[in-house]
This record gives C-alpha cells, sequence and structure tokens, in this order.
C-alpha cells in the first residue's frame, strides 16, 4: 500500500462526482497533486469540480485516462463501491498493476496521524458531522472536514487546517467502509437497518456498528445515543457517554419554541451551557446539536461560547432539510428538499415540517432510492409516508443496481393511508404540482428529485 501519499503526484477517481469523492479530490488539489477521474454524468458537483482543476471525463472507456495517470509507479487509483466493478476503467487499472484503494482507506491513510471525530449512523451523520466541524472552525483550533454534504457556511463539503490536528469525518457504513477509520471520538447517531444488500441481515448490521467501536483509540471516547439495539466492545481505556434529547450524560434541558426559533440548555459533564439558539431551528437539529457538542465536549477543544455562538451560526448542508422557497414568511407557498432515504428519516423529516407549520397541508413528494431498499422496507416507508396529506410518489431511482422483479414504487403506493395519493414518473412531477395548490411541498430522497425543484418555483411563480 502507498501509505506515504506524499510521495505520489497523480491520483484519479473512478466516481468522481460523489460527495465523498469530491471532498478527497479538493484535498489532493490543496495538496498540489494533479487529480482526474471518471463519473457516469455530469452534475452541478462535477462542474464545480472541474473548474477547480480536477479532469473529469463520462466516457468508461479506459481511452479517456490521461496520459499523466497511466504510470502505476506515480498514479493512485481511488475508487468508491458505489462504481460496477466490470467497468472498463477500473479493469484497465486492475490489469495494468495500479494500486487501488477505496475511498474510505485513502481517508483511513489521511486520518490516522490526526486526532479524527468520527460520525455514524444510518441517519444524523451529515448534520452532525458538520456541525462538529463547524463548531471548531468558528473557535481558534480548526479543523480538517471530510463530510456528506456541502455546508451553507461555507459552500463546500471539505475544510482544510495546515495547522489543526483535528480532522472531522463522517463516517459511512456502506460497505464497511468506516472499518478503515481509526476514531479518537467515535459518535454513532442510529442504529436503524439499512444496506441489507450488503450485510444480508439487521444482526450483521449492528455487528459492523459494534466493530467500529473496538476501532477506537484507548485514549478517545464512544459517544452513543441512548437506546440503540448496540452493546459497544471499546478497547480498556475508551471513555462512552450517552446521549439524547431528554436524557442521558448530554440532554437537552428547557427546550422553548416559538414562531422560527428554538432555543434550549445543553446539559454536559462539563456544565451547562444555558440559552443555546439552534441556526437551523427543526425538531430534529436539537439531538444533532447535542451529539455534535458531545464529541467536541469530551477533547481539549472544548469552549462553551464557542459552542454557543457556532450552533447559533451554523445554516445548514444542502440537501438537510434544506428552504428552497418560503412565501409571504411562510404563510403562502413553501418547498423544503431533504436527502431522507430511510424510513425512520423519512418519518422525522415530516414530523419536523408539521412542527414547523402546525396547521397547515402538507404534500411530500418522495423519490424512493435503490431496488433493494424498497424491497427490504416497503411496509416502513408505507407507514411514514402515510402521515402526508397528500403523497406524491416517484418511480425508484436505481443509482447502482440492477432492476429487481417484483420491486417498484407500486409496493409501497398500495400500502400508503392518505388518501389523496397518485403515482407518476419523475417527468411528470413539475405539472403534477403546477395544477395542485399546495400550502407546503416537502421533496425527499437520495436520488435526482431536488433538480425538479427550480422547475417547480418557476411553474408556481408563474
Amino acid at each position: 500500500m502507498k501509505s506515504d501519499i506524499s510521495k505520489i503526484q497523480n491520483i484519479y477517481f473512478v466516481g468522481a462526482g460523489g460527495i465523498g469523492m469530491a471532498a478527497l479530490e479538493r484535498y489532493f488539489l490543496a495538496k498540489g497533486k494533479n487529480v482526474a477521474g471518471y463519473d457516469r454524468t455530469s452534475t452541478q458537483l462535477t462542474d464545480e469540480l472541474r473548474s477547480e482543476g480536477v479532469e473529469i471525463s463520462f466516457d468508461e472507456s479506459a481511452d479517456t485516462i490521461p496520459e499523466a495517470f497511466r504510470d502505476p509507479e506515480t498514479t493512485l487509483v481511488v475508487y468508491t463501491p458505489a462504481v460496477p466493478s466490470d467497468l472498463p476503467i477500473l479493469a484497465y487499472f486492475r490489469d495494468n498493476g495500479f494500486e487501488i484503494l477505496k475511498r474510505a482507506a485513502v481517508l483511513g491513510l489521511i486520518t490516522r496521524g490526526s486526532r479524527s471525530l468520527c460520525f455514524a449512523g444510518t441517519h444524523g451523520k451529515t448534520t452532525t458531522s458538520s456541525m462538529a466541524a463547524h463548531i471548531l472552525t468558528t473557535g481558534p483550533v480548526g479543523c480538517n472536514a471530510f463530510l456528506g454534504g456541502e455546508m451553507l457556511n461555507y459552500g463546500t463539503n471539505f475544510l482544510l487546517s495546515p495547522s489543526s490536528d483535528f480532522s472531522v469525518i463522517e463516517a459511512d457504513e456502506f460497505d464497511r467502509s468506516f472499518h478503515q477509520l481509526t476514531p479518537y471520538v467515535a459518535v454513532i447517531t442510529a442504529t436503524d437497518p439499512d444496506h441489507l444488500d450488503i450485510y444480508g441481515t439487521e444482526e450483521a448490521y449492528l455487528e459492523s456498528f459494534v466493530h467500529f467501536t473496538e476501532l477506537i483509540r484507548p485514549d478517545g471516547a464512544l459517544i452513543v445515543h441512548e437506546g440503540l439495539k448496540l452493546r459497544p466492545r471499546p478497547q480498556e481505556g475508551v471513555r462512552v457517554y450517552t446521549y439524547s434529547r431528554d436524557s442521558g450524560d448530554f440532554h437537552a434541558a428547557y427546550v422553548r419554541r416559538a414562531p422560527g426559533t428554538i432555543t434550549f440548555d445543553l446539559v454536559t459533564p462539563r456544565g451547562t451551557i444555558r440559552n443555546i439558539n439552534l441556526g437551523v431551528p427543526v425538531e430534529v437539529n436539537i439531538e444533532n446539536a447535542i451529539a455534535a457538542a458531545a464529541a467536541i465536549c469530551v477533547t481539549n477543544a472544548w469552549d462553551p461560547e464557542i459552542v454557543r455562538q457556532a450552533i447559533s451560526s451554523y445554516r445548514g448542508t444542502k440537501r438537510r432539510f434544506e428552504t428552497h422557497l418560503k412565501e409571504h414568511n411562510g404563510l403562502g407557498h413553501v418547498i423544503i428538499d431533504d436527502y431522507a432515504h430511510h424510513p425512520e428519516e423519512v418519518r422525522k423529516s415530516i414530523e419536523s415540517v408539521r412542527a414547523l407549520y402546525p396547521g397547515r397541508r402538507l404534500t411530500v413528494a418522495f423519490q424512493p432510492h435503490l431496488y433493494s431498499r424498497t424491497r427490504d422496507f416497503a411496509p416502513e416507508f408505507a407507514d411514514a409516508l402515510s402521515a402526508a396529506d397528500t403523497l406524491v410518489l416517484l418511480d425508484i431511482y436505481p443509482a447502482r443496481e440492477a432492476p429487481i422483479e417484483g420491486v417498484s414504487s407500486q409496493i409501497i403506493f398500495d400500502n400508503v393511508k392518505c388518501e389523496d395519493k397518485v403515482l407518476i414518473p419523475k417527468e411528470k412531477l413539475v405539472e403534477m404540482l403546477k395544477n395542485r395548490n399546495f400550502d407546503i411541498l416537502l421533496t425527499l430522497g437520495a436520488g435526482d428529485i431536488n433538480t425538479f425543484i427550480p422547475q417547480i418555483i418557476s411553474a408556481i411563480q408563474d
């Protein structure tokens, strides 16, 4: 393994358009490396990366690999498990003796020499890791951050500090990627079963999180959400804490809600921080802020005033409960987009909108992500989506998967209990919503449903 990345000049990314891969590409660009890659389709993110200096091709033929990246002695290949194993570009690198590493392995190499704060969980990890990175960056300590969503405060999912020895990592359980990390602080937000196409059973999924806890440095700490089906096995010396909204070593007290604001006190083993105002005032962010602050609290970077200031100034991440339209101070049309693609995420997202806009009619447009996830959790999706007043259900976004016989959005649709529901292809979404006088629109899913939002806004304003 090319463990000394400083000696590598060229890095080629297979799956270069992924948000997690983008953070690494930007890191290597900042380090003066030559960076190139392949992805299936052009997106706004690939356009940004190309403008920053990454050579990206959208042709899977090996002929498109730039000449400078054809020497195995000077080139490292990084890939994401989301790309097909028989991709011609990957085959070329395999057949010609290149070292090929998963994204997570490279991230492990980069962060092994730092004090890494690693956020894992079925959901919540993007927001909690972004909040933690913002807390460290607001203060004098700073950090290097590799995140799964673009932070609105910074316009990027990657932060670079030349002096900080802290790294903030979104630790992805897909394909057991987080097993490549060596956390100084590990936070586990949720363990609702997911990725059963990889793990097979809930027991195997939970065991992967147990193994993750074994990787924490002996001088480190583990912070776990209360009530999880998890029996951690950290090494001797690792400090273990719990958190939740209402109880645990870290929790909220005296939560106050007013139109557009949520304020609470944060109780920690090192004292209580009073009167914290959530910068993104939605219910789920109370727990997210607690988890982020807890990760900082168990380090020497703890400063209560910085924490209060940072949580208040945090603006959120793209596609995580992001408001795109808010007419007449929320009394007109409102459009919110959320990356929710697991039943529990869908449920919490709908609950958050209900709490923000009580009494208003909620239309949910949901695009299921992956055939396997739809197959494994169709009843749970149907139950969560039944809380909408109106449901617009789209076809499955396949991502990396081939179709599975008998699996379509219909198996969710048939069990949704709200009476006003419709199942349509995504191409009809804009026209459908234009002809429906909705109050609040919540678009959900990890596919490309968010790309229709500008057209939806134009249609209803016209």
